[in-house]
């Protein structure tokens, strides 16, 4: 067992049991200063928008903070269901070299510290499984502190919610937030909490000068996890039949760190693409999503951030329980490729890269599937697009 593993293991046997004393057994009628402790980056972000929109519609004169990573504050910065937005570089999230075995513990410290002053009378884990974050919200006295009966996190709270395994992770936040708010949740359905984002005229001018007319279909090719990504080859020439096809101005997009990569998919391509990664912002990319006719990408925050902002979208799905993570969307519009394999979902990520060769879930995918599902909504009345390339062979 790692050392990492060790220690945490360790500090969760030793400290339940002493943090815990005292727990209150009754959640706080009428909480005035909530904090919610989500770790995640975009995609996972986004799905917290419908419960953040539930909490602020439950507690209306509650002062509402959100303890996000750096990398999540261009998604909430500008929701309007929240007061404040505060930063943690939390362990584990922050996709950079790992720390010391002791720094995460030494931030936690410090940061409980510092919440300590800040009077929060009830905090939210929102993931449902951060015992870091339900340890932080204890060694801040935060006195009311509501997640899930996972048992590394349920120690620390003072009312723990029954955990659903096989739940969307927006129903799951919505659940958390109802279980503090002690109401019943119905029609738990993506229309009647969709999720939220909001980009700004600025985002939207900055959009219009830089790619100009449409009509727009989009493809953004990065993901998280290696283990993720489809063959840049496939992404060429998927793009070239959309452009062939449907006379469609192709556009991608990514971070700065994904602009090798869609600089590859450009050069494979015979039709030329407005590459744009690396060159917009996260409400820059909304805006832009907002214009296009549709989204094609892998599973990835991106992806999600089309949703939010209303567009069709086709996502390529490996090791990930779409039932779980998938798009919270309309499913006419919002569309799942997978490939035929009995191994997913696995819903593991964390391969090493010499294992990656041996885990083909989503590479397996083939631009016929792809094709097939971007005919059903850009023409869906015609009789298949794939049916005559197949005959021209």
């Amino acid at each position: 067992m790692r050392g990492r593993e060790l220690i945490r293991r360790y500090l969760l046997k030793l400290t339940g049991p002493l943090l815990s004393r005292g727990a209150s057994e009754t959640i706080l009628p009428q909480p005035s200063n909530i904090l919610v402790i989500r770790p995640d980056h975009l995609g996972d972000l986004l799905f917290a928008t419908p419960a953040l929109r539930l909490l602020r519609h439950s507690f209306p004169d509650a002062h509402i903070t959100c303890l996000i990573g750096p990398w999540g504050e261009s998604v909430l910065r500008g929701n309007p269901h929240l007061d404040e937005v505060l930063l943690c570089p939390f362990p584990g999230f922050t996709r950079q070299p790992k720390p010391s075995l002791l720094q995460p513990y030494a931030l936690l410290l410090t940061l409980a510290r510092e919440l300590r002053t800040r009077g929060f009378d009830t905090a939210l884990i929102l993931r449902f499984d951060h015992w870091w974050g339900a340890i932080l919200a204890t060694l801040a006295q935060i006195p009311h502190r509501i997640g899930y009966a996972i048992p590394e996190v349920k120690p620390f709270l003072s009312y723990a919610v029954p955990y659903e395994g096989k739940t969307h992770e927006v129903v799951r936040n919505l659940l958390l937030v109802a279980g503090l708010a002690g109401v019943k949740l119905e029609d738990v359905t993506p229309e009647k909490y969709p999720l939220e984002f909001h980009f700004t005229p600025e985002d939207a001018a900055y959009v219009d000068k830089l790619a100009g007319p449409g009509p727009f279909v989009a493809i953004h090719p990065g993901a998280g996890w290696p283990v993720k990504l489809w063959l840049p080859e496939k992404w060429a020439v998927l793009a070239d039949a959309i452009a062939q096809k449907w006379h469609r101005k192709v556009v991608l997009t990514g971070s700065a760190s994904e602009r090798p990569l869609t600089e590859e998919i450009a050069r494979r391509m015979r039709s030329h693409p407005l590459n744009l990664g690396g060159r917009t912002t996260i409400g820059q990319l909304a805006a832009l999503y907002s214009r296009c006719e549709l989204v094609i990408g892998c599973d990835s925050g991106p992806l999600h951030l089309a949703v939010g902002v209303g567009v069709p979208t086709i996502h390529l799905y490996g090791p990930v329980d779409p039932e779980l993570f998938g798009p919270w969307g309309p499913k006419e519009r919002h569309r799942v490729v997978r490939a035929d394999m009995e191994c997913i979902p696995c819903n593991r990520l964390d391969y090493r890269d010499e294992e990656l060769s041996a885990h083909l879930c989503v590479k397996a995918i083939t631009v016929e599937q792809v094709l097939a599902t971007v005919e059903e909504i850009l023409t869906p009345s015609s009789g298949g697009f794939y049916g005559h390339l197949e005959r021209s062979k």
